[in-house]
């Protein structure tokens, strides 16, 4: 299964103990066959992969109150809450576990571990939910997969929805601040660059696209240490902030750049 596109953020309150610790995140993005909803550990990227823990380990249910494109329904989550909190809980006493994260799709949701060992823990999932969670139906996905590649490339957001969740984090700080999206204003961006002969390169590029070069200024960044500072007057809502970023971020790469984000000021 291959994210073809990303569609939208979506930040809820996960009501789960499931996010209570490490750094959590959430995305929503389109399959092959639908829309997708994914909670994630970021914090699990720096010490991935684990080869303590070689072993795959998702467990869950396919549920039947979902919408027409395979998501719960509001009344679905606390149940499938109480699930995920329940499936945690016990594989954390059967066998040493990193979880993860949470995959929903076409009405199944999945809670991905990996764990060092995998003898009896379908059956002791099974067995739970028969007891606990009567009228659902086990789903899971068991694999050895010492590379982490289900968490690498497929639960941890590729970049382009990474660049996307951080756009809709500053956004929402701006409408938490009182500003309604619906005027242009200065938006400033930045690029990093190794040599100052790839900084000159893009400079050209924004040029062309009436940005107005604002500082020419060293990084401290040792990899890329030539900092370009651009800015223009555009729309900050959502869909035109996401086309500006994805723009900066194919373009920047002719010139051997790296985007490094945006912000701008609050209008009441």
């Amino acid at each position: 299964m291959k994210k073809i596109n990303f569609i939208t953020i979506l930040l809820f309150s996960v009501i789960s103990s499931i996010a209570q610790t490490g750094e959590w995140d959430t995305y929503i993005a389109r399959y092959e066959k639908g829309p997708g909803s994914t909670l994630v550990n970021m914090s699990l990227k720096n010490s991935a992969p684990d080869r303590n823990y070689p072993f795959l380990f998702a467990a869950g249910v396919k549920f039947n109150n979902c919408t027409s494109e395979g998501l719960p329904g509001p009344s679905a989550l606390n149940s499938l809450n109480k699930i995920s909190d329940s499936i945690v809980a016990l594989i954390n006493q059967k066998t040493g576990a990193r979880l993860a994260g949470t995959f929903t799709y076409l009405c199944e949701r999945k809670d991905y571990f990996y764990v060092k060992d995998t003898a009896g823990l379908k059956e002791a999932v099974s067995a739970l939910l028969t007891t606990r969670f009567n009228g659902y139906t086990p789903a899971f996905l068991v694999k050895k997969d010492r590379e982490w590649d289900a968490y690498l490339n497929f639960l941890y957001p590729n970049e382009e929805t990474l660049d996307y969740m951080g756009n809709q984090k500053i956004i929402q700080r701006l409408i938490k601040a009182g500003d309604k999206l619906d005027q242009p204003r200065v938006i400033d961006h930045f690029l990093l660059f190794k040599t100052e002969k790839d900084r000159e390169c893009f400079a050209y590029i924004a040029i062309s696209k009436k940005f107005k070069i604002e500082t020419k200024d060293s990084s401290g960044n040792a990899a890329f240490p030539f900092l370009l500072q651009l800015s223009r007057n555009d729309r900050a809502d959502l869909t035109s902030i996401n086309n500006l970023t994805r723009w900066f971020r194919e373009q920047v790469t002719s010139c051997k750049g790296k985007y490094d984000g945006w912000e701008t000021i609050v209008i009441k």
